[in-house]
């Protein structure tokens, strides 16, 4: 039985040893689920594309010296396109070079898409405007970043996450664990002139389940969180100096459909990173952290 002492929130949540990759990790949710590990004492590895924002989150977003949580570290890895099987396997072996295995692997890469609100009532008016504003590629774009990707990059870390189980590792068997990061968009019905990335982002709900369960056997973990509206280079279209971006509490109020009348907060969405990252009895979940957008727009 547990003691009082032992649900102290840094017993609870501490990391300290555990070692994290997460791609898409230099900017928006990515660099926050990035901070959230590295504060409660983990070494992540951040992946992307852009080596320079990589090597900024980093620099700009390292645990503070004299905390008291010991070990935290912000590190780039890659660069790493994370639809090309080559560069994930360089960064496999890149990780793999440093470390015998790794406890967390966040899925967090990800595209907009195309966007084309559907609002004409005439079939024909419809037809034009979705037809020549969006193109096939596009949307195969989307998902190949959006789904198959994670897919990939998942099959990709399998290995460095089943070494950390014992008796190889330190860990129990369903320690390890995935996290994907999907879409309130992925649940909802309202297509909010994102067909391709909604539709992605429902793909990628069901892909967490499928693996969640196949790779049981493996001994692996594997958990979705589904963001509402955080501030990011996807909603905010930019990002500053230190790689973060804002999102005015008007601008999410205008979309009338989020009861807390603001988007979430960095250290909420660092919130629900850590609990699935401890919590060993959580698998095939998808947690929407969505200000309850959910409860009012349909798809639940």
């Amino acid at each position: 039985m547990a003691e009082t002492h032992e649900f102290h929130a840094h017993k609870l949540f501490s990391l300290e040893g555990y070692v994290c990759v997460v791609t898409g990790g230099g900017t928006g949710i990515g660099l926050m689920a990035s901070q959230a590990l590295a504060a409660n004492g983990a070494k992540v590895y951040i992946t992307g594309r852009r080596m320079e924002a990589l090597e900024n989150a980093a620099k700009s977003h390292h645990p503070a010296e004299g905390s008291d949580v010991k070990g935290g570290q912000i590190i780039p890895a890659g660069p790493c396109d994370v639809t090309k099987k080559d560069d994930l396997e360089k960064l496999v072996k890149e990780i793999q070079s440093k470390e015998k295995f790794i406890h967390l692997l966040m899925c967090n890469a990800g595209v907009g898409g195309p966007k084309t609100v559907p609002d004409e009532e005439d079939a024909g008016d419809l037809k034009k405007k979705l037809w020549e504003n969006e193109s096939v590629e596009e949307w195969n774009d989307t998902y190949k970043v959006d789904v198959t990707s994670v897919y990939f990059t998942t099959v990709a870390f399998l290995p460095l996450l089943q070494a950390a189980i014992e008796p190889n590792g330190p860990l129990p068997r369903f320690a390890p664990s995935v996290i994907t990061t999907s879409s309130m968009s992925g649940m909802m019905r309202h297509a909010q002139g994102h067909f391709a990335y909604n539709a992605a982002k429902g793909a990628t709900v069901h892909l967490t389940k499928l693996m969640s369960a196949e790779f049981q056997r493996a001994g692996i973990r594997v958990n979705s969180i589904a963001p509402g509206y955080f501030p990011s280079e996807m909603t905010a279209k930019s990002s500053d100096d230190k790689q973060k971006s804002e999102l005015p509490a008007e601008k999410v109020q205008e979309k009338g459909h989020v009861p807390l009348m603001r988007g979430g907060k960095e250290e909420e969405m660092g919130m629900t990173v850590l609990y699935l990252a401890k919590c060993e009895y959580v698998n095939g979940e998808i947690i929407a952290v969505d200000g309850g957008v959910l409860n009012v727009v349909g798809g639940r």
